[in-house]
């Protein structure tokens, strides 16, 4: 698929797009594609930004920052449902991921939950960044969720795809909790009733809610709610707590485990420590 293919496929889905240069150029020559390869591409990925103000989350998704330069998705999907293309081709927006999901996503079959962290994603999905706080408080009108619809849809119309190419990032790369506010199964079910439907077709069965009612909830969605959330206190000797004072539960699980697996060997070498003082003492009272 062509940047101008990309462009027309979300316009013939009924969606405003907005295209922003960067330092004169067209955004479909704003990529990260000397880095590394793009494609073949094999699906969608769904985020939120964390961000909020229209402009800076455009302007912050087009130029990156100085840890993560941009551009850092494709298109920016707006609270107003609008799509700002800001890049096209290579971006930095999935970051390493599950291999297994990869496949899965290829297959088009029921996504295993990422555990690893060991495939480039940034070569083989398109981004879309969706503005959001991403604190299950910052809500998702209908018209930005429909938007977020309509995007998926168009890329999976021009590729042949089912909706089963669709995925957030949370179904991607562990630890990652977006796009929160909304089942990713849920968007699933409305992109392939649109793909029933011509391209353009109005309506939407993706309902705003502040966090996704339980019953509709896979066990995956409810799995990354209770051990994917950072809201535990990080315990006050973390050596990065300044940096991180919130953890995931399951962060706190895995700190515990990790010290706890090191114990045998430090009871151990403090056995082969109180062996040699023994020896030590025993040495002493033949001497003497």
């Amino acid at each position: 698929m062509t940047y101008a293919q990309f462009v027309a496929a979300l316009r013939a889905e009924g969606l405003t797009v907005i295209e922003h240069p960067t330092g004169g150029r067209s955004p479909a020559d704003h990529n990260r594609n000397h880095k590394g390869p793009w494609g073949p591409v094999h699906g969608v990925l769904v985020h939120h930004t964390v961000t909020s103000g229209h402009d800076r989350t455009i302007d912050i998704c087009r130029a990156g920052h100085a840890d993560l330069p941009g551009p850092l998705c494709d298109g920016v999907i707006c609270k107003a449902g609008h799509v700002h293309a800001v890049g096209y081709g290579r971006t930095n927006h999935a970051g390493a991921g599950d291999g297994k999901v990869l496949q899965a996503v290829i297959a088009e079959q029921a996504l295993p939950r990422p555990t690893v962290a060991d495939t480039d994603g940034n070569r083989y999905f398109y981004g879309f960044e969706c503005e959001n706080l991403g604190d299950g408080q910052d809500p998702w009108p209908a018209a930005q969720l429909q938007a977020i619809e309509r995007a998926a849809a168009a890329v999976c119309r021009h590729h042949g795809w089912t909706e089963r190419s669709v995925i957030g990032h949370l179904e991607w790369q562990p630890g990652k909790v977006d796009p929160r506010g909304f089942s990713m199964s849920s968007m699933r079910g409305s992109v392939a009733t649109r793909l029933t439907r011509p391209a353009g077709a109005g309506g939407t069965t993706t309902s705003p809610s502040k966090e996704a009612p339980v019953a509709q909830l896979s066990k995956a969605d409810v799995y990354d709610a209770v051990w994917g959330s950072d809201r535990m206190t990080a315990p006050a000797g973390a050596a990065d707590v300044k940096a991180n004072p919130h953890w995931q539960p399951q962060s706190y699980l895995r700190s515990i485990y990790n010290a706890v697996a090191g114990l045998p060997g430090v009871v151990a070498a403090l056995r082969k420590d109180v062996a040699a003082l023994r020896a030590d003492i025993a040495a002493l009272k033949k001497e003497n």
